[in-house]
């Protein structure tokens, strides 16, 4: 897959090192690149350029995409810089929680926003991102931004912005959940008479190999769940505890309407 757009990256943090990466992985043309950031700790690929300042660029043409990766609370002070490429031709693509596209289009008035919700497991390509556009942005740009986000994972559109703060209490912070499971596992596996080292072990090999089953099945997941269980077996009493009065379930609603909550005061 090669491209031949120019690609300005505001913002190397993890999420925006994990974007770059995945696409020069993809084809992306590496001096098609531009990474912005005064401060960057994490490793640019050969060829990308990096300056502290978009205006040390000198672009003779305007960029095809404006990528945000950098946290909400900065973009205050960043997005007005990018104003000078407020047009039709040059598509901003906002990976900040929480910041709805109302927000951008008051600063870059004439301009293709497109708000994107990624996740941590781009960093090996195996994220997912939601995203969603204004109605200034065109069938290419949302085909550009579509191969951009693939090169680190599964991509979604949804029409309904509003929608959004929920994609980033499931999906974005998603991950925080999985991973603090592990721990209660651990926790638990401890409780039974485990070794620290064998329950961490055995709990993450149990979560990264039930996502690897996950990914490579297409059955339910109710099936998957239900051939591991015997009835009046071991996995059957565990989730006695789990299953009854829908006690995991209410816990995990109350958790994603904690985060979608959140984001909604982001904006």
């Amino acid at each position: 897959m090669t491209y031949h757009e120019r690609i300005l990256l505001v913002g190397f943090g993890k999420m925006g090192s994990a974007l770059l990466h995945g696409w020069v992985k993809a084809g992306v043309t590496p001096d098609s690149i531009s990474v912005i950031d005064p401060f960057v700790e994490l490793e640019i690929p050969e060829g990308v350029a990096h300056v502290k300042d978009v205006r040390e660029l000198n672009l003779t043409n305007n960029p095809t995409v404006v990528v945000f990766a950098v946290k909400p609370q900065s973009l205050d002070k960043v997005v007005p810089i990018y104003k000078q490429y407020d047009d039709s031709n040059t598509a901003f693509l906002s990976i900040a929680a929480g910041k709805p596209i109302s927000y951008f289009e008051r600063k870059l008035k004439q301009s293709a926003i497109i708000r994107g919700m990624p996740n941590t497991p781009a960093s090996i390509g195996q994220g997912i991102t939601v995203l969603c556009s204004n109605d200034r942005t065109t069938s290419d740009q949302k085909k550009l931004c579509t191969k951009l986000m693939k090169s680190v994972g599964e991509v979604e559109w949804v029409s309904d912005e509003k929608l959004m703060d929920a994609v980033t209490g499931l999906s974005g912070s998603g991950p925080a959940y999985v991973f603090h499971l592990v721990e209660a596992m651990a926790e638990a596996g401890r409780e039974v008479g485990l070794s620290k080292e064998l329950s961490m072990s055995l709990a993450r090999s149990t979560v990264a190999g039930s996502g690897a089953l996950l990914k490579e099945n297409t059955v339910p997941v109710r099936i998957l769940r239900e051939n591991v269980t015997s009835p009046g077996g071991t996995t059957a009493a565990a989730l006695e505890v789990l299953m009854g009065n829908e006690r995991l379930t209410k816990l995990m609603c109350e958790t994603v309407i904690r985060a979608t909550e959140r984001s909604k005061k982001l904006a």
